[in-house]
């Protein structure tokens, strides 16, 4: 029998091997320092406005970058990945088509309706396979909405004068 001219199976490409990685370590607890910060431009954003999760201090030797929605790194919680050699973004399981993902690791929303609001996790993934996990929050207003704060004077004092 004639051996084949090419390997039999061509592997992984880098961002499914992080990706891999990823997934492997979501099990693991997550770690309790974060070096870097996340701030939500603006910090409460209008039904129908944009928002950015906009990451600070970002250090070291970065593998690649990974957005979830909610707490923690679940690979069916995916929302936008990159890998920085290859430059190349893809997307999981909960991108919508509104969402943007920066090489520094910065995530746009556009167009945000309620459904947006919670917490978003970043994970870092460094070149040593240590990761770095983040929480960002994102509060939306809707303007439409009735909701109204009601007071009421149970008692008067006579002596009082606004």
């Amino acid at each position: 029998m004639q051996s084949p001219s090419g390997p039999a199976h061509r592997g992984c490409v880098p961002w499914q091997a992080l990706l891999l990685a990823v997934s492997i370590l979501a099990f693991w607890n997550l770690p309790a320092t974060v070096q870097f910060t996340i701030e939500s431009v603006p910090n409460n954003v209008t039904e129908g406005k944009d928002v950015l999760l906009l990451v600070h201090n970002l250090t070291g030797n970065i593998l690649g970058y990974m957005w979830f929605k909610g707490n923690g790194a679940r690979p069916h919680k995916q929302i936008k990945f990159y890998d920085v050699d290859t430059k190349a973004f893809s997307t999981g399981p909960l991108a919508t088509g509104r969402e943007t993902m920066y090489p520094n690791g910065s995530l746009l929303f556009q167009n945000v309706t309620t459904e947006y609001a919670g917490n978003y996790t970043l994970l870092v993934l460094k070149r040593s396979l240590i990761y770095e996990v983040g929480t960002g929050q994102v509060h939306v207003y809707n303007p439409g909405s009735n909701t109204s704060i009601g007071i009421s004077v149970i008692h008067k004092d006579p002596s009082y004068r606004a």
